[in-house]
């Protein structure tokens, strides 16, 4: 049977080729979107290299670009986790952002006392940065996770002192005119070119001591790094704020390329 289906099915696409008619062949379905041209950008010329498009947060040289940056070192093109937080000067809605960070050597502590640190899309939602290689923490707490709300699928970390790469691609939450919240806010999550996280519907912001809970603040935010007593590094921050793409609805056509026709697509059910 499956030699024969083999040998027939080919055969009987050939067939009904050979009978389409040339008019239907030639006509050419236009969805109900006339669709802008997409802006170009430049990716850069490595995968870590920000794209034309991108905002620089942290380019190894100073962190001019944040709060309180004056109490995190800079050195050899590294940032060094600080006092208090940092925070960006800029606000961000809809967003990519990628940095790179390496958990201190030599390895001190355990569990959540080891190498951590944390990024907070629009000050308030946390993917977790923590040394967990050969280091268990609780799920939902450990690197890669939204803090408290749900663990990452793997644990995809490198060696202390060596450097991991976050991906990160943020939907902000989305409330009416009275503040009520009419849509989650999303996080997909990349580590080390390991997906994490798939479009994760965050249940609220992410604190230690109290239920998530969504406050409207606002359709951006600023991008913040945690201190939280341990020498984290970081490298290479840069954010790209995301549009969709730009187009006006119209009618679906069809676009009969012999003679040039467009037509209504109702225009074939009538």
């Amino acid at each position: 049977m499956m030699k024969f289906t083999k040998l027939v099915v080919p055969a009987l696409s050939l067939v009904l080729c050979l009978f389409v008619s040339p008019s239907v062949a030639q006509t050419e379905f236009l969805p109900g979107m006339a669709w802008q041209e997409p802006p170009v950008v430049d990716p850069g010329a490595t995968y870590e290299a920000p794209p034309s498009d991108a905002v620089v947060l942290f380019d190894g040289k100073d962190l001019s670009a944040w709060e309180n940056g004056e109490n995190w070192p800079v050195k050899d093109g590294v940032a060094y986790s600080g006092k208090n937080y940092l925070t960006s000067k800029q606000t961000f809605g809809d967003c990519q952002l990628h940095l790179e960070w390496s958990a201190p050597v030599p390895v001190e502590g355990e569990g959540q006392g080891r190498g951590n640190s944390g990024v907070f899309l629009m000050g308030r939602y946390e993917v977790q940065i923590l040394d967990n290689y050969e280091n268990p923490t609780y799920p939902e707490g450990q690197a890669g996770s939204v803090y408290k709300q749900t663990p990452p699928m793997v644990n995809a970390m490198r060696k202390p002192g060596e450097w991991n790469t976050y991906d990160i691609f943020w939907t902000c939450p989305r409330f009416n005119a009275s503040s009520q919240l009419v849509e989650p806010a999303y996080v997909t999550v990349v580590h080390n070119g390991v997906l994490l996280l798939n479009h994760f519907a965050l249940r609220g912001d992410t604190p230690w001591h109290r239920p998530p809970q969504y406050v409207d603040i606002g359709p951006k935010g600023p991008i913040a790094l945690q201190d939280h007593g341990n020498p984290v590094r970081f490298r290479n921050i840069w954010v790209r704020e995301l549009s969709p793409p730009v187009g006006e609805p119209r009618e679906p056509l069809l676009w009969d390329h012999g003679s040039d026709e467009k037509k209504p697509l109702r225009a074939l059910v009538e």
